[in-house]
């Protein structure tokens, strides 16, 4: 659907609500609604939301992005939060990555590595490091909620900071929160955990966010405030 030049994807979906979201990185716009849901509702709907929807739009492009990765020396990587300059060193053994001090990161590839070889290196570094954080704190807050997640995975996704199948409890976390704080890391696990008590953004899902993350607001800020990856999601 477009509306005054704005693009909508409609999606049909067994729900007794509309919702309107507006995505990461570039304000993707989505209506689910009602799968009998008149055209003319949709569209008059979609009318009234287009303040809101210019608005989350405008934040969602005026956020700093990062520039594209080229993985040589010096350039500047992120990881929970802190900016650490790349180190690449060229060797015969086996790919890694570590910190060194404060404020490097050692990448060691094997001569003549290309660019995609190099952001693979990196990306499943990220990918461990990301795995290792989460348990602790899905088990923190699914005590500190009252639920239990079935499941849990990480995967790279280029609309969402995370997402939550309600049927079989399983949540799954952007690979790009590697890179965030961990307090809006713990954020995105605190909103996905909450749909298993309410599966809609409606006052009820707001009420226990705000119940059990007071601050969650300053957190989402601050994570939208961060820049993000540039388009090359997929390295």
């Amino acid at each position: 659907m477009k509306i005054a030049n704005v693009e909508i994807d409609i999606v049909r979906k067994d729900i007794k609500n509309m919702h309107l979201a507006v995505y990461p990185p570039n304000g993707k716009i989505r209506l689910s609604v009602p799968s009998k849901t008149d055209e003319e509702v949709l569209r008059l709907f979609a009318i009234s939301k287009l303040g809101w929807i210019k608005k989350h739009v405008k934040n969602f492009q005026a956020q700093p992005r990062e520039s594209i990765r080229t993985y040589v020396s010096g350039e500047s990587h992120y990881f929970q939060g802190k900016r650490y300059i790349l180190n690449v060193i060229e060797h015969q053994g086996k790919s890694k990555v570590s910190i060194r001090g404060t404020k490097c990161l050692d990448l060691y590839v094997r001569r003549g590595s290309t660019r995609e070889d190099k952001a693979k290196v990196l990306k499943e570094w990220y990918r461990r490091k990301l795995k290792k954080q989460l348990p602790d704190i899905i088990s923190k807050w699914e005590k500190e909620i009252g639920v239990k997640a079935s499941d849990w995975g990480v995967r790279q996704m280029k609309t969402k900071w995370g997402a939550c199948n309600i049927e079989e409890k399983r949540i799954w976390l952007n690979l790009e929160l590697s890179k965030k704080p961990t307090i809006c890391l713990e954020y995105i696990v605190v909103h996905e955990l909450v749909h298993l008590l309410e599966r809609h953004h409606n006052d009820r899902f707001i009420q226990y966010m705000d119940t059990f993350m007071p601050k969650w607001r300053l957190y989402r800020n601050q994570l939208n405030s961060l820049p993000v990856v540039h388009n090359d999601w997929g390295y």
